[in-house]
């Protein structure tokens, strides 16, 4: 039931609002951001509330419950990143032969200090690379897991928590997200790979 709370309280912070403009319009996005980071803002203190509820001993740290602490950070990080990237090798390779300029040549102007000014200024790249990853992993990850292994146990979990999502979205990378989430114990995981993949869907 929290699960399922936390699924309409993200879905519906972003379909609340009347919207006259199309879903890429800076009005459009800026009232979703507010409305996702009020719901991320919220989102633990269901966590909290639950654990409280169900007497959990011991209590752990909310922060460690939603995966953010330094231990094992760096392969945290680094080897989910790594996996994703092996398994979008297929579409980075058609990138690179479509490319008309050449792949040494677009990767060096994507890591340009203007291209990523103008990236980061831009307020669709914004919501794709950041505030979805972040958000959709905070509130459907870092949340959710920690409620569904203690009813269910971790392999269920997998499979289970990317049905909540997908009430919402869809189904088949989010199980490997919450695989990434339960392995590694850390939230930088499942956020980085996600953006990753936001970055790979949309030809870079």
């Amino acid at each position: 039931m929290c699960c399922l709370l936390l699924v309409c309280l993200y879905v519906g912070s972003m379909v609340v609002y009347r919207y006259t403009f199309f879903r890429d319009h800076p009005n459009t996005i800026k009232r979703r951001f507010t409305s996702v980071l009020c719901v991320s803002a919220v989102s633990p203190q269901v966590l909290l509330a639950w654990t409280h509820y169900i007497r959990v001993s011991p209590s752990p740290p909310l922060w460690a419950l939603l995966g953010i602490r330094l231990e094992g950070f760096v392969p945290a990080t680094l080897l989910p990143l790594t996996l994703t990237i092996v398994l979008f090798l297929g579409p980075l390779t058609q990138l690179a032969i479509e490319s008309p300029r050449g792949l040494f040549h677009d990767v060096k102007t994507a890591l340009s200090e203007y291209e990523y000014i103008s990236s980061v200024r831009d307020l669709r790249w914004f919501r794709n690379q950041v505030v979805a990853p972040l958000t959709e992993k905070l509130v459907f990850r870092a949340c959710m897991i920690p409620m569904l292994v203690k009813c269910i146990g971790p392999t269920a979990a997998i499979f289970i928590s990317p049905l909540f999502f997908s009430v919402a979205f869809q189904f088949t990378y989010t199980s490997i997200f919450a695989f990434i989430f339960i392995r590694t114990g850390h939230l930088v995981g499942p956020v980085l790979c996600h953006s990753f993949c936001n970055c790979t869907h949309r030809g870079l």
